[in-house]
């Protein structure tokens, strides 16, 4: 028996009256999902109700990682992901290469959270030419921290000295806050400390993003990209402070092994901090335009390798919806459905052995407020023997819609880290 999760981050959304009231996944014609849940059909609570909703708490539920215990590790895992291992007691960060537009009155906002969806040698060349820049090395030097270049908008900076109240600083993720004044959501003290690392940490990275911002805007790169109606990479936010962490192995945890296809640093990171591969596919961007036949291809490969068990991520619906796009996310739904699990189906079938397929949307990504919630989203199980016995006996397998409305008079999976057993049948 093989077993596929496919993670569509950010499908599920709200009702919209630009869709007569209805959701991206409602309106779509979406044929393959409906094939997986024909076999069945549920709800899950990825994000707990103490929690506040992000993709790093729905990404551990889904791997079986109670995020209760191990969220505060977000930038620690996006570390694991991209080869950054941490040292006991240092301190890893988000480093986000946003873009930083004005409002009408001239006051700098958050135009996008990725910068404008930079990516590739572009990205790269930004942050080797603002760490070479002598007054930000000056700053990054004093902070004690040393930043990973990576080819996306987010890199991740490390501080081995360690923070012993990291809670005492406020640093809000740019993604968060889309569209809103900088000012406001800058570096602060969350609270008063007599811990003098907290302030330093405060202090240094307010000034390391606000002399960012100085040297990258009128950086060459960023005028071709505006001449080009494209939106700046011109601020480098750093947020989501947190110390190692290590995550239960997914072998022992499941009784399973196998691979993690995805262009997330994120979900890397909990791949291999759980023990799973996570191969790189040449071309997988995280973006609208990512490898989907490549990673597909990874994924059959992972299984013909001996794995028992792969998933593939793809984070583009919940791109478009943090930009607002609503054309953007229905293609980026479309893609999901229509690139990776109708192909996936297809070969799988073909090739006569049993497979159970898991489909989900990680967490509800809302076009109305270009952020994420921590509402149940839509599950659906695929299994290849309900599907091959109605053929047998000359029935057409069952079909039905996967999307919000479908599933909402199921019951919920109040437990998100309870998915992997439902895929296992466990």
């Amino acid at each position: 028996m093989k077993y596929v999760l496919v993670v569509g981050s950010g499908m599920a959304d709200a009702p919209l009256p630009q869709l007569a009231g209805h959701t991206p996944m409602e309106v779509l014609a979406l044929n393959s999902f409906d094939r997986v849940a024909g076999c069945f059909l549920g709800r899950a609570l990825t994000v707990p109700h103490c929690m506040p909703a992000d993709g790093a708490a729905a990404m551990l539920s889904i791997f079986g990682c109670a995020p209760q215990d191990f969220c505060a590790g977000g930038s620690a895992l996006e570390a694991a992901g991209m080869g950054v291992s941490l040292q006991e007691g240092a301190v890893s960060l988000y480093c986000d290469l946003c873009s930083v537009t004005e409002d009408e009155n001239g006051a700098p906002v958050i135009g996008s959270p990725n910068g404008g969806g930079i990516h590739g040698r572009e990205a790269v060349a930004l942050m080797n030419d603002l760490l070479a820049q002598p007054d930000f090395a000056a700053l990054l030097k004093q902070s004690g921290l040393s930043i990973t270049v990576t080819d996306t908008f987010r890199q991740i900076a490390v501080m081995t000295g360690g923070v012993k109240e990291l809670d005492a600083v406020r640093l809000t993720g740019p993604h968060t806050v889309p569209g809103q004044p900088i000012l406001p959501w800058l570096p602060c003290m969350a609270r008063q400390t007599a811990d003098p690392t907290a302030r330093k940490l405060c202090r240094d990275i307010r000034a390391l993003m606000m002399s960012s911002r100085d040297i990258l805007q009128n950086h060459p790169i960023n005028r071709a990209r505006v001449q080009n109606g494209l939106l700046p990479a011109n601020m480098l936010w750093l947020w989501g402070a947190s110390a190692a962490v290590r995550l239960p192995d997914f072998r022992e945890s499941f009784g399973h092994h196998g691979s993690v296809i995805s262009a997330v640093p994120l979900v890397r990171g909990i791949a291999c901090l759980t023990g799973l591969k996570a191969p790189r596919v040449e071309g997988a961007t995280g973006e609208m335009n990512t490898h989907y036949a490549g990673k597909v291809a990874a994924a059959l490969q992972a299984l013909d390798s001996g794995d028992d068990f792969v998933a593939v991520h793809v984070h583009a619906p919940d791109q478009m919806a943090r930009a607002g796009d609503l054309a953007g996310k229905l293609e980026a739904v479309q893609n999901v459905e229509c690139r990776v699990v109708m192909p996936l189906l297809n070969q799988l079938m073909g090739r006569g052995e049993d497979f159970r397929l898991m489909l989900i949307s990680d967490h509800p990504t809302l076009l109305t407020t270009r952020r994420c919630t921590g509402l149940p989203v839509p599950y659906a199980v695929f299994d290849s023997r309900t599907v091959r016995r109605a053929l047998d006996e000359g029935r057409e397998p069952p079909l039905r819609k996967f999307s919000e409305e479908e599933s909402a008079c199921e019951p919920v999976l109040m437990d998100g880290t309870e998915l992997m057993k439902v895929l296992f049948e466990r």
